[in-house]
């Protein structure tokens, strides 16, 4: 980015949300700057939180990972979309019976929140996630109690989650699979849905001008902050790469490199 919009663009930037897979690592492989983002942060007396739409994981397990890289946080500066969904759930069915098409870690974190979860008889509401242990069966089950007339709500929209030199299917093919063949069409609950900004915003009680959310996804990460009131930023370290802004619909706020090049231009503000 143009240095001379770096100080227009950063203003007023108070609280960055950081999205993981594809912004500050790719697999198990840091991205270029990441950690110098985070101490340039701190630095300047700013402050930051992680917020993934990969449902697969527990938080802890990201902590666990994010340690790993040389990046240590504690579980207040991190948030899945599987925490919103369980949020919503426990706020708006919460007597409900819930199908969850989702991880063991994921399951065991709706149990551990409360949430009446089944698996063979009709439920109230089907919950889609990130599920890298998706079954036939796990299918069928969705798509049949969708059919009997279950709500429908997912984690996110997300189409491939990105891998060091490759994508794998993430929840929103999954949920387009669903859809093609029930005719439902699900609530995303995870970015950049408006759940998601209000439970950030009652977490760190930022207000939202003062929020900047940063990622490599436009119709998720950038879509979340200038949909609600937010900042955008883009980085190209991962899924998007820059000629697709242009046929956006959604146009990021900035557009950096990579989370490095936005800690370079908080060092040189005065």
């Amino acid at each position: 980015m143009d240095c001379s919009c770096a100080a227009e663009t950063l203003s007023g930037v108070k609280f960055f949300v950081l999205d993981m897979d594809g912004t500050f690592y790719l697999g198990d492989h840091i991205i270029e700057g990441a950690l110098r983002f985070v101490e340039t942060v701190r630095k300047r007396n700013l402050d930051f939180m992680f917020f993934t739409n990969n449902s697969s994981k527990t938080s802890d397990a990201y902590i666990q990972k994010l340690s790993a890289m040389g990046c240590r946080i504690d579980k207040n500066r991190i948030m899945t979309s599987g925490d919103v969904a369980m949020a919503f759930l426990k706020t708006h069915y919460k007597d409900a019976n819930v199908y969850l098409m989702g991880t063991e870690a994921l399951r065991r974190s709706f149990l551990q929140s409360g949430i009446r979860l089944t698996e063979d008889e009709q439920p109230d509401v089907v919950v889609a996630a990130f599920d890298m242990e998706l079954t036939y069966h796990k299918l069928e089950r969705a798509c049949t109690y969708l059919r009997n007339g279950a709500e429908f709500f997912a984690t996110h929209p997300d189409i491939n989650c990105p891998i060091k030199d490759n994508y794998i299917p993430d929840c929103g093919a999954f949920c387009a699979a669903i859809t093609r063949s029930t005719g439902v069409v699900p609530r995303f609950l995870g970015k950049p849905s408006a759940e998601t900004v209000e439970m950030i915003l009652a977490r760190t009680g930022y207000a939202k001008h003062e929020i900047a959310f940063v990622g490599d996804r436009l119709y998720t990460d950038v879509a979340t902050g200038v949909q609600n009131g937010a900042k955008g930023f883009l980085v190209l370290s991962g899924e998007t790469p820059l000629s697709a802004v242009a046929d956006s619909p959604t146009k990021p706020t900035a557009v950096f490199d990579h989370l490095g090049e936005i800690a370079d231009m908080l060092a040189a503000e005065n």
